[in-house]
């Protein structure tokens, strides 16, 4: 019959830090939360744009081909509305260039 060998505590950690060393794993002898395991874990991104299909509008395909000659109707309406609201005053203010400029410094006077 053979002797069964007894190891002590202190021989049990160091050899989980040595094995924690040749194996490349994190060495947490008191059992804390790391978060190892979700940052080993794989990336979902990746899979989940590649899941999802490519969606194409006609602007995008006007833009990278304008030899086409392709005209989008909603732009162009929304471009007419844009001019018609800036020629009747209704359109975005002008960005400020100096701070003496914006409406807030003018109210302050």
């Amino acid at each position: 019959m053979a002797a069964a060998v007894r190891a002590l505590p202190s021989q049990l950690k160091a050899l989980t830090r040595l094995r924690c060393e040749i194996f490349q794993t994190a060495y947490n002898p008191r059992n804390l939360r790391t978060g190892a395991k979700y940052l080993r874990a794989r990336l979902r991104g990746p899979s989940m744009a590649e899941y999802y299909p490519k969606t194409v509008n006609l602007s995008q395909i006007a833009r990278e081909y304008p030899e086409l000659g392709i005209v989008d109707e909603q732009e162009a309406q929304r471009m007419a509305d844009v001019e018609d609201r800036k020629r009747r005053g209704k359109g975005t203010p002008k960005k400020a260039k100096k701070k003496a400029d914006s409406r807030r410094a003018a109210k302050k006077r």
